[in-house]
């Protein structure tokens, strides 16, 4: 049987960034709620979480990359909500975001993880920020600490 290396929800040592966008605000703070509870259920005090606020999705990259590169940081979340429009400006900010985050994790080796949410409507996006499809914020900070715990586990 091979060897099998995996993550888990054991509480992480280090701290942790929380990289949110002030636009849709609605949606995002409840994100940042969903991400402040599944860190604290799983260990981790305030005093080891940082909140940094940005004005929208598309500037969510540069400063998750800038605190992953810190080596202050054992894990950064990114959450907002991207929510269609009347015009293709939608796809360029998912696109954007999605292709930073991506390159703020394989630039720094640190989990940078996605939360942002893509949705078509506001319903959608409340639906994703502790409604009736759950808190993708709070999934976030699991995978955060699921990849810090995994990371160290390869090292």
């Amino acid at each position: 049987e091979p060897m099998t290396f995996e993550g888990d929800h054991s509480p992480p040592a280090g701290r942790f960034a929380i990289v949110a966008a002030k636009f849709n605000r609605d949606v995002a703070d409840r994100l940042v709620e969903g991400a402040l509870e599944g860190f604290r259920k799983h260990g981790l005090k305030d005093a080891a979480i940082d909140l940094v606020r940005v004005p929208g999705a598309f500037e969510l990259p540069l400063v998750c990359r800038k605190l992953a590169a810190s080596g202050k940081y054992s894990g950064v979340v990114a959450l907002g909500a991207v929510i269609r429009g009347d015009t293709n400006h939608y796809d360029y900010v998912c696109d954007a975001a999605t292709r930073g985050i991506l390159d703020a994790n394989l630039q720094t080796g640190v989990p940078v993880i996605f939360g942002v949410l893509t949705c078509e409507t506001e319903e959608q996006a409340l639906a994703r920020a502790g409604g009736s499809e759950g808190n993708k914020g709070l999934d976030a900070a699991l995978a955060a600490i699921e990849m810090d715990n995994l990371l160290k586990k390869l090292a």
